[in-house]
C-alpha cells in the first residue's frame, strides 16, 4: 500500500476501537501482551537481522537492540495498561445553561495518531497498546534500520487481536522507508489527526519544519543536574552517576552538570573521580580547569549538547539564580535536577525551571511514562501544547461538547 493507502486503512477502521468498551480494549491488551511473550524467539529472530544490518554504531544498535528481558518489559507495559481507567467519555464539566440546555464536555480520542521514529522497537508495541486503551487508530513509521523488527512486532500484536475475536486493521505500520514516505506521511491533512515524532534531534527538527498536521514535540534531552551550595554529596554524587550512567542512549539522562562555586572549590575532585570511575569523558568550563587543569576544555557548543554517551559538560555557576538562566538558555525544556537541602533554593528551582519535569534530590532518570504509572508512554513532550512530559493516556485524548436540549432556540 502506499503511505496514503494506510493512512485512509486505519481512518477507516477507527470506529473499531474509538467504540470499543474498556472491556474489550483491555481484552486486546491481555492477548497482545501474551502474544508478544509467546512469539519473543521470532521478534528477536527478525531483530537480530536488523541489528545485524545496522551501519550507525553502539549506540543506535542498543536503541534497536529486543532481547526477552527487553520484550517482557513490553509486555509488563501493556499490562498496566489494562490496570488504568480508560480516560474516554470522562465528563470534564456539566453545567446547565441559564436557557436550560445541559451542556457537557467530554474527554475523547484524537482520532489518527502518526507515530514517526528512530531505532527503538519498543516504540511500536508501545504506541499500539496506548492507541488501544485511549480509543485512538495509529499509524506507525519507524527507521528502515528497524523495519523488520517493526513488522513482526505488529504482526504479532495485531494476529493476536485478530484472534481474540476483534478487527485490528486501526493499527498500520507504513512499510515505505524513504525520506519521501516521510515527507508524504507528514502532510496527511484530513487523515492523519496528530503527528508525534519520537527519536534524535534531526528527526524531531524534520518533523516540525515540514509536517502540515499538527505536530507534538517530543524534545531531545539536555538534562541538567545542579548541586546547590547546601547539596548532601552522600545524596548527589549517586544521583548524578545514576543519571549520567545509568543508560546513557535516553533522552532522560544527564547531560549537562552544574557546580555552585562553594561545591567546586571543595568537592570537584571527588565528584570528577566518581563519574571518571564510570569512564566518562568530562568537558569543563574554565574555572574548573583552574581546580583540575586536566579537565578539558567546554567550547559554548557542549553545553547544548546531547551526548547520548559516556560524556559529560561541567560548569562552575555562582548562586541559584545563574543556574536557573543557564539551564532555561541552554537546556531542551525536558528534565532538570538540583542537589539541596535549602527549601528556599528548592522552591526557586521548582518555580522557575521552565521544563516538563524538575526534580528535588532525585535522579532524572525517572521522567519516564512507566515510572510515572502513566503504563508505556507515546513520548515525552517539551512542547506545552497540548501535552508536555510524559505522554500517557489522557494527553492521548482531546475533548467535545455535548449539549442537549429541549427545543430551544436563540433570539
Amino acid at each position: 500500500m502506499t503511505v496514503k493507502e494506510t493512512c485512509l486503512k486505519a481512518k477507516e477502521n477507527l470506529t473499531a476501537i474509538s467504540l470499543a468498551s474498556e472491556e474489550d480494549m483491555n481484552k486486546m491488551l491481555a492477548a497482545a501482551a501474551a502474544a508478544l511473550r509467546e512469539q519473543a524467539p521470532l521478534i528477536i529472530a527478525e531483530n537480530a537481522k536488523d541489528v545485524q544490518n545496522c551501519t550507525r554504531g553502539a549506540q543506535f544498535a542498543d536503541r534497536l537492540m529486543l532481547d526477552e528481558k527487553r520484550i517482557d518489559g513490553i509486555a509488563e507495559g501493556l499490562e498496566q495498561l489494562i490496570k488504568l481507567h480508560c480516560p474516554v467519555g470522562e465528563v470534564l464539566e456539566e453545567r446547565t445553561l441559564y436557557n436550560g440546555l445541559l451542556l457537557r464536555r467530554v474527554r475523547v480520542p484524537l482520532g489518527v495518531l502518526g507515530i514517526i521514529y528512530e531505532a527503538r522497537p519498543n516504540v511500536t508495541a508501545d504506541a499500539i497498546g496506548l492507541s488501544i486503551k485511549s480509543g485512538n487508530a495509529v499509524v506507525l513509521r519507524g527507521s528502515k534500520e528497524a523495519i523488520l523488527s517493526n513488522r513482526a512486532v505488529t504482526k504479532v500484536i495485531k494476529d493476536a487481536i485478530r484472534a481474540a475475536g476483534y478487527n485490528p486493521e486501526f493499527i498500520q505500520l507504513i512499510e515505505d522507508t524513504t525520506h519521501e514516505g516521510a515527507t508524504q506521511f507528514m502532510r496527511m491533512n484530513g487523515i492523519v489527526d496528530v503527528l508525534i515524532p519520537r527519536g534524535g534531534a534531526g528527526l524531531i527538527r524534520n518533523a516540525v519544519e515540514n509536517a502540515t498536521v499538527p505536530v507534538i514535540e517530543t524534545g531531545t534531552g539536555n538534562c541538567h543536574v545542579y548541586f546547590e551550595t547546601s547539596a548532601d554529596l552522600s545524596k548527589g554524587i549517586p544521583i548524578l552517576i545514576n543519571a549520567k550512567t545509568q543508560r546513557t542512549s535516553v533522552c532522560n539522562a544527564c547531560e549537562s552538570l552544574l557546580l555552585d562555586s562553594e561545591i567546586a572549590e571543595k568537592h570537584l575532585a571527588q565528584i570528577v573521580s566518581a563519574l571518571r570511575d564510570k569512564n566518562v569523558e568530562i568537558v569543563a568550563c574554565e574555572e574548573c580547569r583552574k581546580i583540575l587543569p586536566d579537565l578539558a576544555p567546554a567550547t559554548e557548543e557542549d553545553y547544548y549538547k546531547e551526548y547520548l554517551d559516556l560524556k559529560i559538560s561541567v560548569k562552575v555557576v555562582h548562586g541559584v539564580d545563574e543556574a536557573i538562566a543557564h539551564i532555561n538558555k541552554y537546556g531542551t525544556h525536558h528534565s532538570d535536577s538540583i542537589i539541596t537541602e535549602d527549601k528556599a533554593a528548592e522552591e526557586k528551582f521548582l518555580n522557575e525551571v521552565d521544563s516538563a519535569a524538575v526534580y528535588v534530590n532525585a535522579s532524572t532518570r525517572f521522567t519516564d511514562g512507566f515510572q510515572f504509572g502513566l503504563g508505556a508512554e507515546m513520548g515525552i513532550s517539551t512542547q506545552k501544547l497540548h501535552a508536555r512530559g510524559p505522554m500517557g493516556l489522557k494527553e492521548l485524548t482531546s475533548y467535545k461538547y455535548q449539549v442537549v436540549g429541549n427545543g430551544q432556540i436563540r433570539n
